[in-house]
């Protein structure tokens, strides 16, 4: 059994806080949109690369008996850490964008989400290779491009 927590990429769906911050400042940077609005900015994540997390399971999958795994870079990250990252990806300043609505906030928010994997990487030598900002980075920049092709005559 795989517990894992929040993980992230370019493909994630625009319901997902990650893609929703990424998409909007990729939009707003091409002059698509003018705002983001959020709820609560100081949920803190686990937030982990997809690649990652496949390459764990693979890892996983060489074993003879199967054993229980939690997959977890082991740090959190707040809503408000990834917004600042993302905007100043795009040279935008997030406090100019981004709009609180309380509507957005979860009834049962879990403020902190972090893992322990340290049973994969004592086991495994698993451990986590992309960091944070460059995940950030990667996902901004997915949007961005892709947004941008769109507007190509």
């Amino acid at each position: 059994m795989i517990l894992r927590l929040t993980n992230s990429n370019p493909r994630r769906g625009f319901e997902f806080v990650t893609r929703k911050i990424t998409s909007h400042a990729a939009k707003i940077k091409l002059g698509l949109a003018d705002s983001l609005i959020l709820g609560n900015l100081n949920a803190r994540r686990d937030w982990g690369h997809s690649r990652e997390y496949v390459r764990m399971m693979h890892a996983m999958l060489q074993l003879d008996e199967p054993e229980d795994f939690v997959i977890a870079t082991g740090e959190t990250h707040s809503v408000k850490e990834f917004c600042e990252l993302a905007f100043a990806e795009l040279d935008l300043d997030w406090k100019q964008y981004v709009k609180i609505d309380e509507r957005f906030n979860r009834p049962n928010e879990i403020e902190l989400l972090v893992g322990d994997s340290s049973h994969a990487r004592e086991k495994l030598g698993w451990e986590p290779k992309i960091r944070f900002n460059e995940l950030v980075k990667e996902m901004v920049w997915a949007d961005y491009e892709r947004l941008k092709k769109k507007q190509l005559p």
